[in-house]
């Protein structure tokens, strides 16, 4: 083991990379069972460059937990998903769930399209059956221990994670 110095030094608070083109992905969340998760969304939304949230009932986003996030991400508040998902459809994007379902595909097999809706599931009941109908396709994180699924604001941030790995410049 070489007690060289690594050469690294450390970078706080770097400045973000430029996108060459405004990000298409939606990300729609249901009334949340926590506020906690709702702002970690929009926190992570905002380091992502995502701008637009849709959001079914009354969730509070905590200014502390989402830093400048909320500056940068519309929040559209909605009552129910289905009926914006439905508009967003027609505006011609494709509505992906990220859920444990029958049919679903692995995350990282998946091929988004730039134009894209992700819908978060619930913390506990994940996406209702009027939700899945209005799905065009549904990926899973794949899970190797317990508990059987990942956190809800844990698992937004690993697919807009993949969206983005997969449209690196916007």
């Amino acid at each position: 083991m070489s007690t060289e110095p690594s050469g690294f030094e450390h970078e706080r608070h770097k400045p973000p990379t430029e996108l060459q083109r405004q990000r298409e992905l939606v990300v729609a969340v249901p009334q949340m069972q926590s506020n906690v998760n709702l702002s970690r969304i929009v926190r992570v939304a905002g380091c992502f460059g995502i701008e637009r949230i849709v959001a079914a009932g009354g969730g509070k986003v905590d200014k502390k937990i989402a830093r400048d996030g909320i500056e940068h991400v519309t929040i559209d508040t909605h009552r129910t998903l289905g009926p914006v998902l439905r508009k967003l459809r027609s505006a011609g994007y494709r509505i992906v769930g990220l859920e444990q379902a029958t049919g679903s595909r692995l995350i990282y097999e998946y091929e988004f399209v730039r134009k894209s809706v992700l819908v978060i599931g619930h913390e506990r009941h994940g996406i209702t059956p009027e939700e899945l109908a209005e799905l065009d396709d549904v990926v899973e994180i794949p899970v190797h221990g317990r508990p059987f699924s990942h956190n809800a604001a844990t698992s937004a941030a690993m697919a807009i994670y993949e969206y983005c790995r997969q449209f690196p410049t916007g």
